[in-house]
């Protein structure tokens, strides 16, 4: 009797544990097993939000409905639409504040309004305006304005907008002085906003990349830094940085083609030049005068030298504290040698900066940097802390938009994976794609949907959660993920720089003073030759797994070729 007690208490303890496990697995597997139930409807979220962004050239609508129409399958109910409406939506405010809840999204979205807000103390200080008249100053030739206006689209490297609207207005009347046509001056600010910020280790754009990225690495349960992810990518953003050496190549040897050629000898000739008067500068509007120095303020280098630089110096320390730590608590034995035997040298530096928590040491820094602006504003009784305090949360106000794109991302990531989208691409194509044609797939399609909808925003959260998975399903070598994750964010860089209805085109042609439709004519031909060099000369060479160090050189040889046989002098004397 007891032994059939015992017996049966065995078998039940068996039911149980098996019941456990399968349960388990079901959880676990939920995406295939969704994938496998719904097939191609898995699909729809995606393309919901693609067609949409092409239709209403609004990505917050566009991802929301994505997501609506996600849980829409998820929560279907038969005839009963309007309970399967209802659920969809509760769904859908669910997954929204369960991303703004998850600790690093919520880190991404304070380190994304406190770089805002030093942004705007910098302006308001007139830092950002005194170090364009200062570089303003050094400009005495055609070569040397060109030269001078792309190096300080560089040194604002922190964010797209502030680029167009703060250099367009100082260096115009230099390149008009030179004879440079607004539509090249436009360029040059379009060419060094987004490709500029894109890449920059501290930004306005950091926390949306680093964020998608860390999220799609979680979505297949890979473990991977996002922010070391990050830095990997830099080499690999072949637009990018071709277009930054495309401006230094033609300004050097003042040579240019298309419409844009037509449009410098007609400046050179002495043509029409568009004066500050005209209707377009009238334009320039609200935005540019909320980066305008505060009146009565001298604008002064060091009130741009001083908070920027706390900002970087600060991040630097912050990330390699975050890493050390992170490192020194691990079980990983050969890095905690490393970090104690030689804790400043580059490999440690390196694994610390990989290991870090980038959210929260950029959230510190810029918190510090904003703090140290203030002092300074208040110091020099530019303001008063509490107008401080204003200046800066109406600096974070500007990038609310980034942070509701943020959370409608991660939404829509969340409703991917788990209706199993990457697990449904991944079955369907991981054998029908040669895996060196991935990233230049990647790479148009996003350059498509970010011109089409002039978000590169939108676009990174569209691509994303789909691109890591199947490149890794594809080929699970790190370095093959990251060229293919580069391909995304580089994608998406291309419609952001060129598409008619991008708020950085706008904002370039309005701050330089030139017809918005005259400055997308002329350098569209410019951002297709160096697109389709990115894709002839990196993206498919580096699919095949040719090493950065000779894949980045070859394609900048490619653009200065290019250049030699498609351009033309702009100099009159040798017309």
């Amino acid at each position: 009797m007891k032994n059939k007690k015992t017996k049966i208490a065995l078998i039940s303890m068996m039911i149980f544990l098996m019941s456990t496990v399968m349960v388990f697995a079901e959880e676990v597997d939920i995406a295939q097993v969704n994938a496998d139930k719904y097939g191609f409807l898995t699909l729809i979220p995606p393309i919901v939000a693609i067609v949409l962004a092409f239709v209403t050239k609004n990505v917050v609508v566009s991802l929301a409905l994505g997501i609506l129409s996600g849980g829409i399958i998820l929560n279907f109910a038969g005839f009963n639409i309007f309970y399967t409406i209802v659920q969809a939506f509760l769904d859908l405010v669910n997954r929204a504040v369960g991303s703004l809840a998850d600790p690093w999204n919520a880190g991404i979205i304070l380190q994304v309004l406190a770089i805002g807000g030093v942004i705007n103390l910098v302006s308001k200080m007139g830092g950002a305006k005194a170090i364009a008249e200062a570089l303003s100053k050094k400009a005495k030739s055609a070569r040397s304005a060109q030269i001078m206006t792309w190096f300080a689209g560089l040194l604002v490297f922190f964010d797209d907008y502030a680029n167009s609207l703060i250099i367009g207005p100082m260096m115009r009347p230099v390149t008009d002085g030179m004879k440079i046509s607004r539509e090249r001056l436009a360029f040059i600010i379009d060419a060094t906003a987004a490709p500029v910020a894109g890449i920059a280790i501290i930004s306005t754009w950091i926390g949306l990349e680093v964020g998608l990225i860390g999220d799609a690495f979680n979505s297949i349960g890979v473990d991977q830094n996002a922010f070391g992810v990050f830095l990997s990518t830099i080499p690999f953003r072949f637009y990018n940085i071709l277009i930054l050496a495309f401006i230094v190549i033609t300004a050097l040897l003042l040579k240019d083609f298309g419409p844009m050629r037509k449009c410098e000898l007609q400046a050179r000739r002495g043509g029409q030049v568009l004066e500050d008067g005209d209707k377009l500068n009238e334009q320039i509007s609200k935005e540019h005068d909320d980066l305008e120095p505060l009146e009565g303020v001298t604008p002064s280098v060091w009130n741009a030298i001083i908070p920027i630089g706390t900002l970087i110096i600060a991040a630097l320390i912050a990330f390699y504290y975050s890493g050390y730590t992170a490192i020194m608590g691990s079980e990983d034995a050969a890095t905690i040698a490393i970090m104690q035997n030689s804790p400043l040298s580059f490999a440690a530096i390196r694994e610390a900066f990989s290991n870090s928590d980038a959210s929260v040491a950029l959230f510190q820094s810029a918190l510090f940097a904003g703090i140290v602006a203030m002092a300074m504003g208040v110091a020099k009784k530019m303001f008063t802390v509490a107008e401080g305090i204003e200046i800066w949360i109406d600096g974070m106000k500007t990038l609310l938009i980034t942070c509701v794109i943020l959370i409608c991302a991660w939404s829509l990531s969340s409703v991917i994976k788990e209706l199993g989208t990457a697990k449904f691409l991944i079955n369907y194509l991981s054998g029908s794609i040669p895996a060196f044609t991935l990233p230049s797939i990647i790479f148009v399609l996003g350059a498509i949907i970010s011109f089409a909808t002039g978000t590169s925003y939108g676009t990174m959260g569209i691509l994303m959660p789909l691109a890591i998975p199947l490149a890794y399903s594809i080929n699970p070598d790190i370095s093959y993920v990251i060229v293919s994750t580069s391909a995304v964010l580089t994608g998406a860089i291309f419609g952001d720089h060129c598409s008619p209805i991008s708020d950085t085109t706008i904002l370039s042609s309005m701050g330089a003073g030139c017809d918005h439709i005259e400055h997308v004519r002329t350098q569209i031909p410019y951002s297709l030759f160096i697109a389709a060099i990115t894709i002839v000369f990196g993206y498919i060479p580096a699919g095949f797994g040719l090493p950065v160090y000779i894949v980045l050189p070859l394609a900048l040889v490619a653009v200065f070729v290019g250049v030699q046989i498609l351009g033309k002098s702009v100099e009159i004397d040798q017309e």
